[in-house]
C-alpha cells in the first residue's frame, strides 16, 4: 500500500480498540511544531512562487480550521500538488519524505524543522501511521493524499482509508481539497513545471469517524467517511478544473 494512503495494521479490516500505534522502539518520533526563521522564509518563498509563477488562487481557505489536528486531503494529479496545496493555510504543515534524505544528520534536522518526517521503505505503512498519528496528536496539520499516489484522469476513486482511520484515532478534522491545472503545469514525466494557472477549491470539513461505546473504531464508519471524502474530492476537483480551464 502506498505510504500516503496508510491505513496501518487492521485499519481496513478488524475494529481497533487500542489507539496507540504499533511498538517500534528503535525509531524516535519527534514532532517539531516550531515555526523557525528557516521555515517562515521557505513558506514565504513558496507562497511567492505559487502566486507569481503559477498564479495560484484558493477558494474556501477559511474552511481550514485555525487550530487543532487537521488532515488536508487533496486530489493528486501532479508532483507539484504538495507544493501548491500549502496555499490553503498559513499553519505549519507536515508531510512524509524518504528516510534516505536523513543520511546527513544536519540535513535531516533541517527537514524536520520544515515539517518533514522520515518513512522507512522496509516498514512504510506501520511507521507512516505512527508518525502521522504523532503529528495529529500534537494538534498539527498533516498533508495526506488519500489516492496514495499520482493518478491520471477525471475520476477520483479507490481512496485509501488512512485519512479516515487517522482521524478516528486522533479526532482530527479532514479537509478535502480539489486542485485544478497542475496536471498541465507539470504532467507525470515532465522535468520542469510550466507557468500556467492553478486553481484550488477547499471543501467543507468532514468530522472524524466516531468510536463505538466500547472504544473501538468501527470499520463501517471508516468506510462511510472515506466514501464521503471521495465524493467531496471529486466535486471539488471538478470545480477546480473548471476554474483553471484545464486538468
Amino acid at each position: 500500500m502506498a505510504v500516503n494512503g496508510t491505513e496501518g495494521p487492521g485499519a481496513s479490516g478488524a475494529d481497533q480498540r487500542d489507539g496507540a500505534p504499533p511498538e517500534h522502539p528503535e525509531i524516535e518520533i519527534r514532532v517539531d511544531t516550531r515555526r523557525t526563521p528557516v521555515y517562515r522564509f521557505l513558506r514565504f518563498l513558496v507562497r511567492m512562487i505559487n502566486l507569481v509563477y503559477f498564479r495560484t488562487s484558493v477558494e474556501g481557505a477559511g474552511r481550514v480550521p485555525a487550530e487543532g489536528p487537521v488532515v488536508i486531503a487533496p486530489v493528486h494529479r501532479s508532483f507539484i500538488d504538495f507544493f501548491v496545496v500549502s496555499q490553503v493555510t498559513g499553519r505549519k504543515l507536515h508531510y512524509m519524505a524518504k528516510d534516505t534524505l536523513w543520511r546527513n544528520a544536519r540535513f535531516g534536522r533541517f527537514l524536520v524543522s520544515v515539517g518533514a518526517f522520515p518513512v522507512h521503505r522496509e516498514s512504510a505503512d506501520r511507521e507512516a501511521l505512527r508518525r502521522a498519528q504523532a503529528v495529529l496528536e500534537a494538534g498539527e496539520v498533516l498533508i495526506l493524499f488519500p489516492e496514495g499516489e499520482r493518478r491520471s484522469g477525471p475520476l477520483v476513486r479507490d481512496l485509501h482509508e488512512g485519512a479516515a482511520f487517522l482521524a478516528a484515532r486522533t479526532g482530527a478534522t479532514i479537509v478535502p481539497v480539489g486542485i485544478g491545472g497542475t496536471a498541465t503545469v507539470m504532467p507525470k514525466g515532465a522535468r520542469f513545471p510550466r507557468p500556467r494557472t492553478v486553481r484550488i477549491v477547499v471543501g467543507d470539513p468532514l468530522e472524524a469517524p466516531a468510536r463505538s461505546s466500547g472504544g473501538r473504531i468501527p470499520r463501517s464508519r471508516v468506510h462511510a467517511v472515506t466514501a464521503a471524502l471521495a465524493e467531496a474530492i471529486q466535486a471539488l476537483y471538478d470545480q477546480a478544473v473548471t476554474r483553471a480551464g484545464r486538468a
